[in-house]
């Protein structure tokens, strides 16, 4: 000590006059991270929403149940309100807000809560509107009294009944480690929330709220844009946006607000619905509808809104959520089977040992949704992945469209085996095959390779829905991936090819039969130009058009040609007793059947087919089938029917009674039962095919009207036959 004055602060300290040395700490509560000064909101007294609802359409259930506990006086209650970002929950507490004060006679105090800090600044500006004293309100916000406890204080002794909306408490933390959430006597609380873990919410009631039905989502858009379309066409543009309400809000926003050129809603769901490829980003089109606002448009936004989870997410050291939500955008939004997820292929995007913490976050924000199976599905809203994939780096665009066709090539069947009816259903995967090729050709920085990948996996849904007698979706699958292959790569490339060649089946078995014709001929000529006359490409054409040639064009000389050229190519390059080279013979027994045709040729190939793939193969039941057809041609009926009858129960038992193979051998039964005089037989079997294939092909298609005409063929014969019968009684 010198005598002389000095003075030392740390931190927001200041230094006082003084004599001697003195050494002076302050405490700022109120500027502490613990407690975030934030401004008190302009008002608790009207709900802080962006664009109301017209009229809150749907929700009939959970409104009455909210009405119900507000009229019975209720008290010591929370609900919660939990969904997607953009499902409505704001719209769903900002009328209960009306009713409560317009109906129920209460106050009502609406909290905006994305952070500790507007929570805090919010809630004291309740306690503030209950009668809180300033001191009291000083003494809170400078951390020398428990802010909450004050809250809940004034909220105990309010003198009216309210209701309380905390609103957009998506971090559902700060409320509990404030101990922000209570409940009280004097009134209801009503929260919303993404975060639908119930852990966060013990003892609330839990309401979810989802998108709307098809007739209340087009409503919204009529309400909203009045004059710009018919309640269908609404339906329409509801059912692309998937009846998201804030996708909705904004593209009646949009269409409503227009001034020079304005759309129509059916001009508004074109633009939607071809997006991308007319140089339109759907998202970009959506938040054009926005509302002008002071505030973050950040959740009003449909670019942006799910953003607000993911650093959330990113926050709770979870980023892996991220780049799991980006692979999902790389499907649909469809039912995605979980199991999709399993694949060592997942790797290249994230860890597969942090692949469950990340979907159980996406989960647990509300960002996708668990389905009950089997098989146990994800569903991710169309207008979150559109958003995300929008926003996901060009620099990662390979990795995960080359991860997610991986990831599906794994789940679906091995086309080098036989398709059996026990085999998993192959519907659910078509959409995400689809989604897959759009995102491949619409991001840029997929590469050649990745294209490829991603062809060769709908070739393999498309050959494996073709086996299991799905022509529909087989041809819809390689349709749209001829369209996007021929555009991203070129007409000649192996995999485009490939697909064409398995499009032209699939018209075949569907009775396209110009459009097969056209598609197989076109394939063999380019084939032939790429890859040579004897190439297995080419081969492979020449296989696909023969069936037109023969059973269509009624040129089976040409056909046999062409199978012949098959025969000999492929036992060259891979031996006569080759799968595709088998295949190659049954057709050429098929197509060269007669009167003159040596039965030792089908009993040869029947062999072969046995030692090479075994007697139930598929493989082996088509070339006892047409040994059949062989021997009813040489007019050998009763040695036919033993070999017809044992591909009828290996089609059955391998594939089920409606299967097209099966009902094709059925049909071929029922012919040489007739020949051999066993009339009534034959009508059986007749009216069986005529009857299923009605049921499975539709009554227009070919096969079903040819099925048609030798029923009354057959049942002409057994009229004939019972009138010979009764003229011989006489």
């Amino acid at each position: 000590m010198n005598g002389s004055t000095e003075g030392r602060a740390e931190d927001n300290g200041r230094v006082y006059q003084s004599h001697g040395d003195q050494h002076i700490t302050e405490h700022h509560h109120h500027d502490s991270p613990g407690h975030p000064q934030g401004s008190a909101p302009d008002s608790v007294r009207r709900p802080a929403v962006g664009r109301a609802p017209v009229v809150l359409r749907d929700r009939l259930d959970l409104m009455t149940r909210l009405r119900t506990a507000l009229e019975d006086g209720g008290a010591d209650q929370v609900f919660v309100l939990h969904g997607l970002g953009g499902c409505g929950k704001t719209a769903v507490a900002s009328e209960v807000f009306r009713i409560a004060t317009a109906e129920g006679g209460r106050v009502g105090l609406w909290v905006n809560a994305p952070d500790l800090a507007s929570l805090r600044a919010g809630m004291l500006a309740v306690a503030a509107d209950r009668g809180a004293s300033e001191g009291e309100l000083t003494a809170a916000r400078n951390g020398l009294r428990a802010a909450a406890d004050l809250v809940w204080e004034r909220l105990d002794r309010s003198g009216q009944p309210w209701l309380l909306v905390i609103d957009n408490a998506d971090d559902p933390a700060i409320l509990r480690e404030g101990n922000w959430l209570r409940t009280s006597p004097g009134g209801i609380t009503l929260v919303t929330t993404r975060q639908v873990a119930s852990h966060w919410w013990p003892g609330a009631t839990l309401h979810h709220v989802g998108v709307l039905p098809r007739e209340d989502a087009a409503q919204v858009l009529c309400d909203l844009a009045p004059e710009s379309g018919t309640p269908e066409e609404a339906a329409e543009v509801a059912d692309r946006l998937g009846r998201l309400p804030l996708a909705l809000t904004l593209a009646g926003g949009y269409l409503a607000h227009q001034v020079i050129s304005p759309w129509s809603m059916a001009e508004y769901g074109r633009v939607l619905e071809r997006g991308n490829e007319n140089e339109v980003d759907p998202i970009e089109l959506l938040d054009r509808g926005a509302a002008y606002s002071g505030a973050d448009p950040s959740r009003h936004l449909a670019s942006t809104t799910w953003e607000l989870s993911l650093n959330a997410l990113r926050a709770q050291g979870l980023p892996q959520a991220t780049a799991l939500i980006r692979l999902l955008g790389c499907w649909s939004h469809d039912p995605l089977p979980l199991h999709l997820l399993t694949g060592p292929g997942i790797d290249a995007v994230l860890p597969r040992e942090r692949v469950e913490l990340a979907l159980r976050g996406l989960l647990d924000h509300s960002l996708t949704r668990l389905l009950p199976g089997p098989p146990r599905c994800l569903r991710t809203h169309g207008v979150l992945l559109e958003s995300i994939a929008r926003g996901t780096p060009a620099d990662q665009h390979d990795a995960l469209v080359s991860t997610a066709a991986e990831l599906l090539m794994a789940v679906l069947p091995d086309v080098s085996r036989p398709w059996t009816r026990e085999d998993p259903h192959l519907t659910p995967h078509v959409p995400h095959a689809l989604a897959l090729l759009r995102r491949a050709t619409q991001w840029a920085g997929v590469g050649r390779a990745t294209l490829t990948r991603v062809l060769e996996c709908a070739l393999r849904l498309a050959v494996a829905l073709h086996r299991a007698g799905d022509y529909a979706s087989a041809l819809s699958v390689a349709q749209d991936a001829l369209a996007r292959g021929t555009h991203a790569l070129e007409a000649n490339h192996p995999a485009v090819i490939a697909i064409r060649q398995r499009a032209g089946r699939s018209l075949y078995r569907l009775g396209r039969y110009e459009e097969a014709e056209a598609a197989h001929r076109l394939a063999l000529a380019d084939c032939t130009a790429a890859f040579g006359a004897d190439a297995v490409e080419t081969l492979e054409s020449c296989m696909g058009l023969s069936s037109v040639l023969a059973w269509v064009l009624d040129r089976k000389d040409e056909a046999a040609a062409l199978v012949r050229r098959a025969v000999d190519g492929r036992t060259a390059a891979l031996g006569a007793t080759h799968p595709s080279t088998l295949i190659a013979r049954t057709y050429l027994l098929e197509f060269t059947a007669d009167p003159q045709l040596d039965p030792a040729i089908g009993t040869a190939l029947l062999s072969d087919c046995h030692r090479a793939v075994g007697p139930g193969h598929p493989l082996s039941l088509d070339a006892e089938l047409n040994f059949g057809f062989a021997l009813i041609a040489a007019r050998r009926q009763a040695r036919a029917l033993p070999h017809v009858r044992n591909a009828v129960a290996g089609f059955g038992h391998a594939y089920g009674l409606d299967h097209p193979k099966t009902l094709a051998a059925r049909s071929l039964e029922s012919r040489v039962l007739g020949e051999l005089g066993r009339i009534e037989e034959a009508v059986a079997h007749a009216q069986l095919v005529a009857d299923a294939r009605t049921h499975v092909l539709g009554a227009e298609h070919p096969w079903t009207r040819w099925s048609l005409e030798r029923l009354g063929e057959w049942q002409h014969a057994r009229e004939l036959q019972m009138s010979g019968e009764a003229s011989q009684a006489e």
